[in-house]
């Protein structure tokens, strides 16, 4: 475990903005799914990157990887029941593993993806991810007759089997976006038009918007209807390679724009304007801390910028309430309990109600404490953030949690006049 003592100094320089995991994730599935060979350019190989490449890995796809990038021969997938003779392992081997580490996102795209290749799949992983909902795959594997077999929830253990059939599935809007994702990367393999009715608000739909970027890009048809709420997916299709380079990520850019906002100065190179991501709403949430004193924050479509968003809302003046919350508590940490304590602890004026965090403005922080990151990155590196701006030094435990998504943030902190040891 790597605990680091930080001691408050401004924050200043130029930053390259990591690439997107999210866009990189679903590149990645695509092209390993697809007909020819792609280049996958600017990739990260942060932890749950790394998990993805080994999931396509087994299921059949050749990936080599460069410094920062990715040729993948694409499995050439055409129909479901792909014999498993072309993945990892010897042929006789009765099922396949696939180790998720903690990425969730590896877990709910490939849970479905694997159910068009013949025999088992076992999926496995660490840290909170066998607590991380999985119900919605669990019912539609059982009302398809497939094999669903789950061994406790302390660490993730799952085997699932058999083949899913074309299908209208109902999902609500309020669970995870990636329940959604990972069907539409799986359905229009099938052979039958199947459909996705949301029966809810859907919620995150911005990255819905990633994975229908990325599908046209393969040349995959998904057509849209009832406002964004029904989804059409034609059966019998197939992806054609592509070469695709992965944009900066906004939701790691949040933590240095958040710290300009808090007073430091930092440049920020390799977003793109025009980007379809969701958390491309820390900018408006920003402009929205500067120009008014009273504000209503509707959180469900950026959960994961929310910490970064409630320390820059503890550091400007007013009164902020971010609602719709909920999620949070099923990320790698209980985000909205975390956020709230971790936070207090450095002197903010902040409290949990139902769903929602309050905050009122402070003009600094106090700092001079222990804090902890829960292990969830998203959290440590919001602490990272929050030291500049603390009157005292604080140590942060379980730092090392950042190899999730964004490795090298420690020294990018370092570089930017970070001070730690």
């Amino acid at each position: 475990m790597t605990d680091l003592t930080l001691t408050p100094n401004r924050l200043q320089g130029d930053v390259t903005v990591p690439p997107s995991k999210s866009l990189a994730h679903r590149a990645i599935i695509c092209a390993a799914l697809a007909e020819g060979t792609s280049t996958i350019s600017n990739i990260q190989f942060s932890d749950d990157i790394k998990a993805t490449i080994q999931g396509m890995r087994a299921m059949g796809a050749e990936i080599n990887e460069q410094e920062n990038a990715l040729t993948i021969q694409g499995i050439g997938l055409q129909s479901a029941s792909v014999v498993n003779d072309q993945s990892e392992g010897k042929k006789s081997d009765p099922v396949r593993t696939i180790d998720c580490n903690e990425s969730g996102s590896t877990l709910r795209f490939l849970v479905p993806v694997a159910t068009l290749f013949e025999g088992k799949t076992r999926f496995t992983g660490r840290g909170k991810l066998g607590q991380r909902p999985l119900t919605p795959y669990k019912d539609l594997f059982e009302k398809q007759g497939l094999d669903y077999d789950l061994q406790g929830t302390e660490r993730l253990d799952l085997v699932i089997g058999g083949h899913l059939s074309p299908d209208t599935i109902e999902m609500r809007g309020d669970i995870s976006s990636q329940f959604i994702t990972g069907l539409l990367m799986t359905l229009p393999f099938l052979n039958g038009e199947s459909r996705i009715h949301v029966t809810t608000p859907l919620e995150s739909k911005g990255y819905i918007d990633l994975t229908l970027h990325v599908f046209d890009l393969f040349g995959l048809e998904i057509n849209v209807e009832d406002e964004g709420q029904t989804f059409v997916i034609p059966g019998n299709q197939k992806m054609q390679a592509a070469d695709y380079a992965v944009e900066g990520d906004f939701s790691q850019a949040a933590f240095f724009l958040t710290a300009n906002h808090i007073g430091n100065d930092i440049s920020l190179s390799g977003l793109d304007s025009q980007s379809l991501q969701g958390d491309k709403a820390i900018l408006d949430i920003l402009d929205n801390l500067s120009d008014e004193t009273e504000r209503v924050i509707d959180g469900s479509q950026f959960p994961d910028i929310i910490p970064t968003a409630a320390l820059a809302a503890a550091l400007s003046i007013g009164h902020t309430r971010f609602t719709n919350l909920e999620r949070l508590k099923i990320k790698e940490s209980d985000r909205l309990a975390a956020t709230q304590k971790e936070l207090e602890a450095l002197g903010a004026d902040i409290q949990v109600e139902g769903d929602s965090l309050v905050i009122q403005g402070v003009d600094q922080l106090k700092g001079g404490v222990t804090v902890w990151s829960h292990k969830d990155h998203r959290m440590a590196m919001m602490l990272g953030i929050a030291s500049t701006r603390c009157e005292e030094p604080i140590t942060i435990k379980d730092t090392e949690c950042v190899a999730k998504s964004y490795p090298h943030f420690w020294e990018d902190f370092k570089l930017l006049g970070g001070q730690f040891k």
